[in-house]
């Protein structure tokens, strides 16, 4: 018998007889034991196995050669099935399953709800493109809804472009990724914060300390569609702080509200070995706060000048605007030794839209409709665990794991 290094791959020919044997019905314990030791009985060999369970009803597909009586073979899995309540279907053909073509992708579906015409648009997409779905299976059930589908035969760029449009035209969000070893590799998650980890916008906190509130909220939200230079913006906005104690940073602090899924999602990931980071055009006093507590890896911000207990309404140093988070992004994957194929940058604003290119994965969250439109990537759901389905996790591993409190170092 060969060994997995001898560099002999034992093959099964195209032509050669099998057989699929398929048990379908409700779903008991021990199935998978009784059929397998019917087979036992008989000279075969198991080529591949599927097994999918929908409310509590059963459905397993057995692969296997041909055996050298086919009479005692069936009538050994009738009796299995017939003891278990199960319908069996033996269908005899030749060789292995039909190679998957190139062009393998991993497709998430989020929808909060899923309707089944977005399902089916999604899928006639995938076909148009040339794709084969191989496997469907269900990721989570709430707070949204994920299906993740294997795709094979069609270029992921084209199938992210193309279903992005049929997805936002029926309010889902879907993500493609190239299913490759990449995906098992340790990532960086770099993060926007206004907006995006946390809820609202730590500026307009601050200026409503100042009276100017409404002023300086017009102004963000120009800079966020992209309408005005964030940097140019950002120093117009900060010249109506002077004067603020800076003890309303404090204050702000205290205040802020992360959004839902925040907690969870850094959690669940730093336990797979992943590191933060957050880029903001936001200010180093709130955001190392806010780095501390959530055990961020690494972060980027700008700095506010306080002088005699108060700020002056400048910034010191480079502002941390669009150009700038793209840079921290490949400097911080650089520190942590991660490919910047192996980054995800999760941002809502056009300042996040050189980060969001630059990242292997680029998600656009609540995100502005300029953002969305040109993100690799939209998420629409209020809740930023969601894109930990992204990254081919269930919502029962996260359960599991929470319920264990189960932590393991890179």
């Amino acid at each position: 018998m060969s060994t997995p290094d001898s560099g002999h791959v034992p093959t099964l020919h195209l032509t050669e007889p099998t057989v699929l044997v398929t048990f379908s019905g409700p779903d008991r314990s021990g199935v998978s034991g009784r059929v397998f030791s019917a087979l036992a009985a008989h000279d075969v060999e198991v080529i591949d196995v599927e097994q999918l369970v929908v409310r509590g009803r059963l459905v397993l597909s057995v692969l296997v050669t041909t055996p050298g009586e086919l009479p005692g073979f069936q009538s050994d899995l009738d009796a299995v099935g017939a003891d278990l309540g199960l319908e069996v279907e033996v269908v005899h053909g030749t060789g292995d399953n039909r190679p998957r073509r190139v062009g393998r992708s991993q497709v998430v579906v989020l929808g909060a709800p899923l309707r089944p015409e977005a399902m089916a648009a999604l899928t006639k997409g995938i076909n148009a493109l040339g794709g084969n779905i191989d496997r469907i299976v269900r990721m989570a059930r709430y707070p949204v809804t994920a299906i993740r589908m294997e795709v094979s035969g069609a270029d992921p760029d084209a199938l992210q472009s193309e279903l992005a449009s049929i997805a936002h035209d029926h309010g889902t969000d879907v993500a493609v990724q190239e299913h490759g070893i990449l995906r098992h590799a340790q990532r960086l998650v770099v993060m926007d914060v206004d907006s995006t980890l946390i809820q609202g916008e730590v500026i307009e906190m601050l200026a409503a300390h100042a009276g100017c509130e409404e002023a300086v909220a017009e102004v963000t939200e120009r800079a966020m569609r992209g309408e005005l230079d964030f940097a140019e913006s950002l120093h117009e906005r900060v010249s109506q702080l002077q004067g603020v104690p800076a003890a309303a940073l404090d204050e702000v602090y205290e205040n802020l509200s992360y959004t839902p899924g925040a907690r969870t999602m850094i959690r669940t990931l730093k336990r797979l070995g992943y590191r933060f980071a957050l880029v903001s055009g936001g200010f180093t006093q709130i955001i190392e706060r806010i780095a501390a507590d959530l055990g961020i890896d690494y972060f980027a911000a700008n700095d506010l000048e306080v002088v005699g207990g108060a700020l002056t309404g400048r910034v010191l140093g480079r502002v941390v605007d669009r150009a700038g988070k793209a840079e921290a992004l490949r400097d911080f994957a650089a520190q942590a030794g991660i490919n910047v194929r192996n980054t995800v940058a999760i941002g809502d604003g056009a300042n996040d839209l050189d980060m969001l290119a630059a990242a292997g994965l680029g998600i656009a969250f609540n995100a502005k409709p300029l953002v969305r439109d040109q993100a690799q990537t939209s998420v629409n759901v209020p809740y930023l665990d969601a894109i930990v389905y992204l990254m081919g996790i269930t919502r029962e591993e996260v359960e599991a794991a929470d319920a264990a409190d189960v932590t393991t170092a890179p």
